[in-house]
């Protein structure tokens, strides 16, 4: 079996069934689909799981489990995936009706580790706009030591396919019950990739919807971001890779810790003390950062963004992103 397309389920009803029907639309020859129902507590989603799967004709198998957070879900669907390689799908998004045909043929023609590819941003009223997962497009199979830019692309399982053999190979897994499982788990992945595509074809569609995680207010929860890079930076040392991708893994963190979460942080409270935590982290662990060689491609946007994270200026931070 050439692709295991697996999805994580929790209290998703009103999405799950667009989601899979997206995927029956397709060809799925030599797909399966693994319904990962993660513990769903709304009385509907498990039940919506074993119907979907009884009108598949075997396409669909369904694994019921105790919750362990959306990073325990894709994990238990790669340990039960027949596929030699695994599409990550979220239960509130949707595919194209050409992906699965553009990806297998990839897959074909490349037999590359990784095949990338850029998505759509749904907004749930019928406006989908274009935008970019990959740092670059390049349909020519590449490695990471040759194009290790490609590391700074969006972190978001469901922009790629993996081949399996780079989970169970290298021991890597999503973290359960945490935020950001999925930088912590593609940074590595792409790593240690003998071969990637990235292609520009728009497969995916994201939705964005108030109740997902990107627009949480939880601010206690974005410290989770200096977790999940002591546990990079410690991955990438044990396996003596530090040196090699130290100014990427340094423009991760302006990224995700100046940049990303300082300005989701600063747009509730611009007095939170994690701001100051952020900044502290990295000029402990980055103190060159502002001298680093990836800092030209940042737009000027995220220059204005970190050139006010720099002076402490959360207020104007504030007041400048608190619409974007």
């Amino acid at each position: 079996m050439v692709l295991s397309i697996i999805i994580p389920v929790f209290n998703t009803f009103q999405y799950l069934e667009g989601c899979v029907l997206s995927i029956l639309a397709n060809d799925c020859t030599d797909c399966e689909i693994l319904l990962i129902d993660d513990g769903s507590t709304d009385g509907r989603s498990p039940q919506l799981c074993d119907r979907l799967a009884s009108e598949a004709g075997g396409l669909i198998r369904v694994i019921h489990q105790e919750n362990q957070g959306q990073g325990g879900a894709r994990n238990t669907g790669l340990e039960a995936a027949r596929g030699e390689y695994l599409f990550f799908v979220d239960s509130d998004d949707t595919i194209t009706s050409e992906a699965l045909s553009v990806i297998r043929r990839a897959i074909k023609e490349t037999h590359a580790d990784v095949i990338a590819f850029d998505f759509y941003s749904d907004d749930g009223e019928g406006h989908h706009t274009p935008m970019n997962a990959s740092a670059f497009h390049e349909s020519t199979p590449f490695s990471p030591t040759e194009r290790p830019e490609f590391l700074l692309s969006l972190p978001s399982p469901w922009s790629r396919v993996w081949k399996r053999s780079l989970f169970l190979d290298g021991n890597i897994r999503y973290p359960a019950r945490v935020w950001y499982e999925d930088l912590r788990a593609t940074v590595k992945l792409l790593a240690i990739a003998r071969s990637i595509v990235a292609l520009p074809d728009h497969l995916y569609l994201y939705l964005q919807r108030p109740g997902s995680t990107m627009h949480s207010s939880s601010l206690e929860r974005n410290r989770e971001i200096i977790v999940a890079f002591d546990d990079i930076v410690d991955w990438f040392t044990k396996n003596g890779l530090l040196n090699s991708y130290r100014d990427l893994l340094c423009r991760l963190a302006i990224d995700h810790l100046l940049l990303a979460a300082s300005v989701r942080v600063a747009k509730i409270d611009p007095r939170s003390l994690l701001l100051l935590e952020f900044s502290s982290y990295m000029n402990e662990h980055f103190p060159d950062y502002r001298k680093n060689p990836y800092l030209s491609s940042l737009s000027k946007p995220k220059r204005l963004a970190l050139f006010l994270v720099d002076h402490h200026q959360y207020r104007l931070l504030q007041f400048l992103f608190r619409n974007r």
